[in-house]
């Protein structure tokens, strides 16, 4: 580090810290800590569980710059990276001194519970640092090491070991925010896709009540098709692809996968063809733990869950993009018997969790319904992309995220929102330019939404003046007013054509959405028709029992 820049050294009760005065790329100055501990490292005996509290340490920690990640096989180089010590934060701070302690955001980053990392390569807090806000973002344990479960209580690894990373990340931020300028009664909790699906999860469970006050779930909720995994034997073929000749016993594979180096834990092919066939895209997620334990974190079945949850009395935010389903565009371009598969087993069409609780006819009866609502009369081919895109869309998200929204206004007592991310940039909108290359030169892929909350090493700084520019200081005032002001049932947002009041959804009006296309405006949601066809494939074992 150059010898001008200015560091900042805090005292918290299990060690000192030295952080550094950073600028942003707009020249804002903020407090930036890095690398601080959380939790012990997962290693040994602890690989698979639940994490245990860091311990304290003696001296003055360095944490001026942070590059570690957790243990994960990055897609497109397709090699394998990061460490199984991983469990740190990084809490940056525009101030460390005002009136009032600021509000606290804590991000989870998202990449299929497979990928990610929570540093300023790809979470850059400078848009963020305009505003009197302090941010946390946190590692948590990837695939295998974060999500692999086996049914032998003795051995404690029922599985979700990386939503408890999560957990005991908010409990370190409960205990010590406060020694950064920031109130641990006022933190919100936020992610994009599976961080949003984490955040839900960790909305409903009773592990962190108190922990935080309102969330804001980013095109990912826990009654998203991707978001729970089925039972299976994941860790035993896990074991047997490297070498494992031994019998299905819970002991004997788990000391077995303890011996491995953690590499090969994340460079695997286990899926079967049944597995792809019912919707399984990941063998290792979030899955419902086979047995209680003091830190389970999903216990039944996730919807059974949303009824009775502490957070029905905090307000949450649900989003989604316009385009969610450009994330499948590469598989259908690259896979083309994908789309023949579609149409000789229609089943595939419907989510796994329907296929299960139904007989053969209903499911086949639900799912030429489907068909019909998305592709006409038309069989399913390259032809068709636009309608095929559009039926994953709503499949991987947008249901997700309505079913989530129906369960709040049948059971919640605090105020629900929803928007709609709808802002097409030909260069900024970087998730579609990588999904679809040069074949699509407009949408709104899963995930381009990001690109206008943080700075990362693929982006650039923007003239003041741009369209993309004004899109991420009206993101980021979204999400921070909602922190700062959550208290009010009506959020007020500024647009070109003045003042627009955005208020909570209700019973009368569950399908009103606050969209961002150029500016703010509240429509009546895009999606709908689509959202009817698909909330019939539920009527039969519906949990949420107040129609809408």
């Amino acid at each position: 580090m150059s010898e001008d820049l200015q560091y900042h050294q805090i005292t918290l009760p299990v060690g000192q810290l030295k952080g550094v005065l950073r600028k942003t790329i707009y020249e804002d100055s903020y407090y930036s800590f890095e690398g601080i501990p959380y939790g012990q490292p997962p290693v040994g005996q602890l690989r698979f569980r639940a994490p245990l509290p860091a311990k304290p340490w003696n001296g003055v920690k360095n944490c001026t710059d942070f590059n570690t990640k957790p243990v994960l096989k990055n897609p497109f180089p397709g090699n394998v990276e990061g460490s199984e010590d991983c469990l740190y934060l990084n809490v940056y701070a525009k101030t460390l001194q005002s009136k009032a302690p600021l509000p606290v955001m804590v991000w989870i980053y998202g990449g299929s519970f497979h990928f990610g990392e929570a540093t300023r390569s790809f979470y850059s807090p400078d848009y963020f640092m305009s505003e009197d806000v302090i941010v946390v973002t946190l590692n948590y344990r990837l695939c295998s090491l974060g999500f692999l479960s086996v049914a032998d209580p003795t051995l404690q690894v029922p599985g979700n070991a990386g939503l408890k990373d999560q957990i005991l990340a908010l409990k370190w931020v409960n205990n010590y925010i406060k020694y950064f300028n920031g109130d641990p009664h006022n933190v919100t909790l936020f992610g994009n896709s599976a961080g949003g699906a984490s955040t839900h999860f960790l909305a409903a469970s009773h592990q962190t009540k108190n922990l935080f006050h309102k969330a804001i779930c980013l095109s990912g909720t826990m009654l998203n098709p991707w978001s729970v995994v089925p039972p299976k034997d994941y860790a035993f073929r896990l074991a047997q692809e490297h070498g494992f000749e031994g019998e299905n016993i819970d002991s004997s594979v788990i000391e077995f996968l303890r011996s491995l180096e953690a590499e090969k834990l994340v460079s695997h092919f286990i899926l079967k063809k049944d597995d792809f066939r019912t919707g399984v895209s990941f063998p290792f997620a979030p899955c419902i733990e086979p047995y209680d334990s003091e830190d389970c974190v999903i216990s039944c079945d996730p919807q059974l869950l949303l009824k009775d949850t502490w957070s029905n009395d905090i307000p949450i935010i649900f989003s989604g993009t316009a385009d969610e389903g450009l994330l499948m565009y590469p598989q259908i371009k690259m896979f083309p018997a994908l789309l023949k598969a579609l149409t000789f087993d229609p089943e595939r069409l419907l989510p796994h969790d329907v296929v299960a609780n139904n007989d053969k006819s209903a499911n086949m009866a639900m799912a030429k319904r489907l068909a019909r609502q998305h592709f006409g009369e038309k069989a399913p081919t390259e032809s068709t992309l636009n309608e095929i895109t559009n039926y994953y869309t709503i499949k991987l998200f947008w249901h997700g995220i309505h079913r989530s929204i129906q369960s709040r206004l049948a059971y919640a007592n605090a105020p629900t929102y929803q928007y709609r991310f709808a802002f097409d940039s030909p260069t900024f909108n970087h998730h579609r330019r990588r999904y679809c290359d040069k074949d699509l030169k407009s949408g709104v892929a899963h995930a381009d939404d990001v690109s206008y909350l943080w700075y990362a090493i693929y982006l650039w700084k923007l003239d003041k003046k741009s369209k993309e520019y004004q899109i991420i200081t009206k993101m980021v005032k979204l999400l921070v007013n909602f922190a700062k002001n959550s208290q009010m049932d009506v959020q007020r947002l500024e647009t070109e054509g003045g003042d627009l009041n955005w208020r909570p959804l209700d019973k009368a009006n569950p399908y009103e959405i606050l969209d961002l296309e150029n500016d703010f405006q509240i429509k009546t949601q895009k999606e709908k028709a689509d959202l009817l066809i698909w909330d019939e494939l539920y009527e039969k074992n519906k949990i949420i029992k107040q129609k809408l």
